[in-house]
């Protein structure tokens, strides 16, 4: 298992992107959350195995949806913790 958090900035706030990257946890059978930021971007941490995780960063920049707009995307990795049960967003 392993973890990874990632900080995603854009036009990523008042436009689904915390719905979508739960929909996509959720297919991916991630657990972890995400989370806007008052700084305007989102914080999202993610735990599953490394296949889903490599997944999971493709799919977070969200190029399908043109209401979407990820200019950035900081990602650490690391072990995972087991903290999370299912993927919440943090509201």
């Amino acid at each position: 298992m392993k973890r990874v958090t990632a900080v995603a900035t854009g036009n990523v706030q008042g436009v689904g992107y915390r719905h979508y990257i739960s929909e996509c946890a959720h297919h991916l059978g991630l657990h972890g959350s995400v989370q806007n930021m008052q700084d305007g971007s989102v914080h999202m941490v993610a735990e599953g195995s490394p296949a889903a995780l490599d997944d999971f960063l493709r799919l977070v920049w969200a190029r399908g949806d043109p209401r979407i707009h990820v200019e950035n995307l900081q990602v650490t990795e690391g072990g995972a913790t087991g903290e999370f049960k299912g993927f919440w967003v943090v509201w």
